[in-house]
């Protein structure tokens, strides 16, 4: 099979770019490289460096003729979409759109959408929260990714289906952005550099592994039959606090975390119920918190050996 994997240069779509290789699957891979980085796409994929938003996306599509589409492209910074909700809209609805007609226009027979357990739902009073729950995004970026969800869902002929995350996070993860908590903990403190929470600390989410997020993308694609939405996620709620010092015993090294204001538009809870990943996907989470927290400082701590190295190099010691 033939799959465009769009955001495939980026954290979680470079996981999924390498397991479709590994099955044996043509990999395309689409980014504009604005937060992804070359580096991290294998060398088995095609890589076109492009806007999601382009005219020119129909000159891929009509030369490539994909048999699927993971849709991982996205401006996925919640602070940002309430900053600048219209450039939110235009990557990920507008750009999301364009992507559609696309896979509409050249006969794409499967397409799996990833969008955010969290931000959709907003907070709520059903703790697991089911994909039965009303939506009720509370910024721009949970708007524009549900706004998809239903974009996605009048176009049957697209056997779309929609994953809903939970909080993603594992090796090659962007420390220096808002939403990869575990990769900023794990670098600033590899780093001896001060680590800041976010308002009070009790805030919860669901910590989900990559590698596990990866098996429900390729468990949805082989199901074609499969529309609508289904939450990926471990049904585990760890607040930001726990996750810190949980993180910190990993690295083993004494470190305190400073408070800093709460960000605009931030839920105070998120956990999924997978009851339907389970049933329908046959998916379960494989890793638990402390394996994936021990696996992912493994990984900063070689980054930061290497980043150590190459200082050392240059200063020609």
């Amino acid at each position: 099979m033939k799959i465009v994997v769009t955001g495939g240069a980026g954290f979680i779509g470079s996981h999924v770019v390498d397991r479709c290789l590994t099955d044996g699957h043509e990999v395309v891979v689409i980014d504009n490289l604005s937060s992804g980085r070359r580096q991290v796409v294998a060398p088995g994929a095609r890589l076109v460096i492009m806007d999601i938003r382009s005219p020119q996306l129909a000159q891929v599509f009509r030369a490539e003729r994909p048999d699927a589409v993971v849709h991982l492209a996205a401006q996925a910074e919640g602070s940002r979409s309430v900053d600048d909700l219209l450039l939110d809209a235009s990557v990920n609805v507008l750009g999301s759109l364009n992507l559609l007609q696309c896979c509409r226009r050249f006969g794409v027979s499967r397409v799996i959408y990833a969008s955010s357990g969290g931000a959709v739902y907003g907070d709520t009073l059903e703790l697991p929260t089911s994909e039965d729950h009303p939506t009720h995004p509370v910024c721009p970026y949970g708007v524009s990714k549900v706004t998809v969800e239903h974009y996605l869902g009048c176009w049957p002929e697209l056997h779309g289906l929609a994953l809903r995350y939970a909080t993603v996070y594992g090796p090659r993860q962007n420390p220096m952005g808002e939403a990869g908590v575990v990769a900023i903990f794990s670098h600033r403190l590899l780093r001896g550099l001060p680590v800041a929470i976010n308002g009070d600390g009790h805030q919860t989410r669901d910590y989900v592994w990559v590698d596990d997020v990866v098996d429900a993308n390729m468990a949805a694609l082989e199901r074609t039959h499969l529309t609508g939405v289904v939450n990926v996620g471990t049904g585990v709620e760890t607040t930001v606090t726990e996750l810190f010092d949980r993180v910190r015993a990993v690295v083993d090294l004494p470190a305190i975390a400073e408070h800093a204001p709460a960000r605009p538009g931030e839920q105070r809870r998120s956990v999924l119920d997978n009851t339907r990943a389970r049933d329908l996907l046959g998916w379960t989470p494989r890793v638990a918190l402390d394996d994936g927290l021990r696996r992912t400082v493994g990984y900063f701590t070689a980054e930061a050996a290497r980043a150590e190295d190459w200082r050392t190099q240059r200063a020609g010691v």
